[in-house]
């Protein structure tokens, strides 16, 4: 498992090191997806390989296939920011998160994350987070959306609904490097530490030709875009539905910190209040 950070000027696989960067990514997701103080959207996936000989069930999963976990943090640009590759298995979906660089150094404390602040042009006072999907836990620096079963009220599912639009950025770029590489169609048959380059490199060159060869590599239809007077989603994006690329597992709930809820409850209250835009509603009636 790698913390990656290709600090080269054409790659733009390179982490913020910085609170100055960080805004500068949120600042980019409130422009482009109208949620305020994102610092990325987070998402894993099974990587279907051809197990190494003699390594018996090490790689095998519980959707009855051997694959590696690819987890990645996108920012609004549909660009790799972070990337963890190569966790086996033998741990719960629920694990991947807590088994990476990146979550020893958010726990620690050492990413420079800003403190909460103050929108623009309101009163409400909230922290930078990152979005994620129920695979992951939430947390007062990382929000996901009420399951289906507690979606009892209007404001809920606005919550919800403002939050797949930030969140569907990284399943849209998982969805485009799998339709442009087509080994993420196959069971990948090489040794794993020649998966972990492999993937890497599809990432760097992903993030490159988003950057440069935007119209030739991911044309308009491969982006998720919405009818804003239907309420009708026009495209969800390229998706991995084709591709041998797999979900991780719904995560157990457990106990969730209460500060955590308040988080969800405020940025709910925010898209209900100031921060509402005009057709949300369509999309949840």
């Amino acid at each position: 498992m790698n913390f990656v950070d290709l600090n080269l000027p054409e790659n733009k696989l390179c982490f913020p090191t910085s609170e100055e960067e960080w805004k500068g990514v949120a600042k980019m997701y409130e422009e482009r997806w109208n949620f305020p103080h994102c610092l990325g959207a987070i998402d894993g996936k099974h990587i279907a390989i051809v197990p190494p000989a003699n390594s018996g069930s090490y790689y095998f999963n519980y959707k009855g296939h051997h694959s590696l976990v690819l987890m990645a943090i996108v920012n609004a640009k549909y660009q790799f920011m972070y990337i963890d590759v190569g966790m086996n298995d033998r741990m719960s979906d629920g694990g991947v998160l807590q088994n990476t660089v990146f979550f020893e150094k958010l726990e620690n404390g050492e990413l420079h994350i800003p403190n909460s602040e103050t929108l623009t042009g309101t009163n409400r006072n909230l922290p930078y987070v990152f979005v994620a999907d129920d695979a992951f836990p939430l947390r007062p620096d990382m929000i996901k959306p009420f399951r289906q079963a507690n979606l009892t009220s209007h404001e809920r599912k606005i919550l919800n609904y403002r939050l797949s639009r930030a969140r569907r950025v990284v399943e849209n770029a998982f969805g485009i490097m799998a339709s442009r590489f087509r080994i993420f169609y196959t069971h990948i048959n090489l040794e794993p530490e020649n998966i972990d380059k492999v993937v890497k490199a599809s990432c760097v060159l992903h993030n490159f030709l988003i950057e440069r060869s935007n119209r030739s590599y991911a044309p308009q239809e491969c982006f998720y875009r919405e009818n804003s007077e239907s309420g009708n989603i026009i495209s969800e994006g390229y998706n991995t539905q084709k591709s041998t690329m797999e979900n991780l597992e719904r995560r157990n709930p457990g106990n969730t910190l209460n500060t955590a809820k308040i988080v969800r409850e405020n940025f709910m209250n925010y898209f209900n209040k100031e921060g509402t835009v005009p057709w949300q509603d369509n999309y949840v009636t």
